[in-house]
């Protein structure tokens, strides 16, 4: 179940971070991928920066979207796409 609950929230962080830094998503897979991703990246920068325990759900996503945030923008930077204004 808790693989499950990764996913669901992984695929909400990528499809909002798709939104918010390019204006449209990139697919249900790649949206997953880039949230469970971000997440990843999120929670470290939060548990390493901010020194903020990462089991509360709604810090998770906020972590996640900030971490699929980046993983867009590095996206973005290595296809030479611009990001939405």
């Amino acid at each position: 179940m808790h693989y499950i609950a990764w996913i669901i929230l992984g695929g909400l962080a990528g499809w909002v971070a798709g939104k918010l830094m390019s204006g449209h998503g990139y697919g249900v897979v790649m949206d997953i991928v880039l949230g469970i991703v971000g997440a990843f990246i999120g929670g470290f920068l939060i548990r390493t920066l901010l020194g903020v325990s990462t089991t509360n759900l709604i810090i998770s996503f906020i972590g996640a979207v900030i971490g699929a945030c980046i993983l867009v923008a590095i996206i973005h930077m290595v296809r030479r796409e611009p990001l939405r204004t």
